[in-house]
């Protein structure tokens, strides 16, 4: 299985970004795909989450303001909006075969998801 990340970038406070992830493939019924981030000097943190029932899962700090979609059956969107410095970070995809949000650990956590793409840099300019 292999992730290929897109979008990411620079932007301005109270700005928009959107960040896709494709999946190589799957072979189960369901898979949960989402985002950890990890900026300078913070722990890996899940940022949101989503399962191919469509149940999502989202850290308290971006509830309102990111939606995690799933586009199509290989394709998991991130769309963030007004956006704050302190979502400057490293976004890594993640994926995990035969998952469901409803099982996610409340804290979802790296050794929940084998599968990881290469991160792509989001900076948010005050």
């Amino acid at each position: 299985v292999q992730l290929v990340e897109s979008g990411g970038g620079s932007v301005q406070a109270g700005g928009s970004l959107r960040l896709s992830c494709t999946v190589s493939e799957y072979s189960y019924a369901s898979y949960c795909s989402g985002w950890f981030r990890q900026g300078a000097d913070k722990g890996l943190e899940g940022v949101a989450f989503i399962d191919s029932v469509g149940s999502t899962r989202y850290a308290d700090d971006v509830k309102g303001r990111f939606t995690i979609s799933r586009d199509t059956d290989k394709i998991t969107s991130l769309q963030m909006d007004d956006l704050k410095s302190d979502d400057s970070s490293m976004y890594y995809c993640a994926v995990e075969m035969g998952c469901w949000v409803e099982h996610l650990h409340e804290e979802v956590s790296k050794p929940e998801f084998n599968h990881w793409g290469q991160g792509t840099r989001v900076d948010v300019s005050s």
